[in-house]
């Protein structure tokens, strides 16, 4: 990289390295890849789990006085009260991982206050690193990022995920999925929210939706997406993604378009008279944080460690 990166960016991309490198030389033998299963259909690996922590130790080592939210560990590791939170996913895409299917990255970012300030996403099969500064722009190794000029929504390629998860709501997403595919040129889902949110970043894609999301899972994708010229939001185009469980993105005509087939599969739906059509309230941060938190806290939840080939395991 040939410009002068910010020093707690330069920690990040170091992180994000050194997970990469374990990620690549497990991807070489899956057939001993040790898989927990956390709930239906969502998979954590021992490499994760490495990944992750060698993530955190470099992190901490460079900034003891930070906190850490980590999808595997939550808010075990790092200051509890510190303004700077890392937002970690050690491993986004595991079940394609674990298939030996090549689309899953390392996001890290770096919150101040909330905010994200930092970001970084790397893409170990391709050695792709997306990286950001907030007010810096946006960059693809050492190519700058812009977001797509398309404005028709019929022309544009649209990312999502699907629900994975038991307790989401299928028929839900598939009135979604109805409504934008059939106002739009095709949809992908390659399986990994971060790389999908680069993709935007980079203008591969025109818009991205998805449900049922971490923060982990689009805290970095989001500093690269507005650095690239982009826009962030929940489904009612407003900032509260983050925590909300939906996002939508794009570039600037498109997510407008994709806000307004959007907007009515909201988890907040108001009638007429002001009611609320669905009973799930908006939540604060700190709230949808705590919620967050609990479930991957929940140890009942974790069936034991189980030696698997790649053929085992089913979407």
């Amino acid at each position: 990289m040939s410009q002068a990166l910010h020093p707690m960016l330069n920690i990040a991309v170091k992180a994000a390295r050194a997970a990469g490198s374990i990620i690549n030389r497990a991807s070489l033998d899956l057939d001993l890849l040790k898989v927990n299963t956390k709930s239906p259909n969502d998979f954590v690996t021992e490499v994760d789990q490495a990944a992750e922590q060698a993530i955190i130790e470099t992190v901490l080592t460079a900034y003891p006085g930070h906190g850490i939210l980590a999808e595997e560990s939550g808010r075990t590791h790092g200051a509890k009260d510190s303004d700077y939170v890392w937002i970690i996913d050690p491993l986004d895409g595991t079940t394609n991982f674990i298939h030996g299917f090549p689309v899953y990255a390392v996001s890290i970012a770096l919150a101040f206050k909330g905010q994200v300030q930092q970001a970084v996403v790397y893409d170990p099969t391709r050695n792709d690193l997306f990286y950001a500064s907030k007010g810096r722009g946006a960059f693809l190794n050492d190519k700058r990022l812009r977001v797509s000029k398309r404005t028709r929504m019929q022309e544009s390629l649209v990312g999502t995920g699907f629900p994975f998860r038991k307790g989401d709501n299928f028929k839900r997403y598939v009135q979604m999925f109805e409504a934008v595919m059939q106002n739009c040129a095709g949809l992908r889902r390659p399986g990994a929210a971060a790389l999908d949110l680069c993709y935007v970043a980079a203008g591969y894609y025109d818009g991205f939706f998805e449900t049922g999301l971490n923060p982990w899972d689009i805290a970095a994708g989001s500093l690269l997406i507005t650095e690239a010229g982009g826009l962030i939001g929940n489904f009612t185009g407003e900032a509260d993604y983050l925590y909300q469980r939906e996002v939508v993105a794009g570039n600037p005509k498109i997510y407008g378009q994709l806000v307004q087939i959007l907007s009515p599969y909201t988890r907040v739906i108001k009638g007429d008279d002001g009611a609320h059509a669905e009973a799930v309230p908006l939540t604060t941060p700190e709230a949808a944080l705590a919620q967050t938190l609990a479930k991957s806290a929940e140890p009942a939840r974790k069936k034991g460690p189980v030696r698997i080939r790649k053929d085992d395991v089913s979407f």
